[in-house]
């Protein structure tokens, strides 16, 4: 009913920038919040940032305050991650989250973002 295809990954050096995005499309009336998480090998999915619907209220993990942004595009349905000053470790799968309520939770296929160092 509701697809996320997510976009911009790929394999950059450290200190560059990389620009993802995600697209929401099917059966979407609202959603209270979209967000992006990561899972790097061996650890759990993280939050990374989500931002809610009215495009300004916005949370970060510490480890990338500053250095990306969240922002959203309402009425294309779609969220972007800009990531500057890449390091290492936020190499991992990024996945993309759309949160209409508790049971409508949906999520991307993810994509691989790789930093070298």
């Amino acid at each position: 009913q509701v697809q996320l295809v997510e976009s911009g990954g790929g394999l950059v050096q450290a200190g560059g920038s990389l620009r993802l995005s995600c697209a929401a499309s099917g059966s979407i009336v609202s959603s209270n919040y979209m967000g992006w998480y990561r899972q790097a090998p061996g650890k759990q999915r993280e939050l990374v940032a989500l931002i809610v619907t009215d495009g300004v209220t916005t949370r970060y993990a510490d480890s990338v305050k500053g250095r990306f942004t969240i922002s959203r595009d309402n009425a294309k349905n779609t969220v972007y991650l800009q990531m500057n000053s890449l390091k290492p470790e936020d190499t991992a799968v990024y996945y993309c989250q759309l949160v209409v309520s508790s049971l409508q939770r949906y999520w991307g296929q993810g994509t691989q973002v790789t930093v070298s160092s």
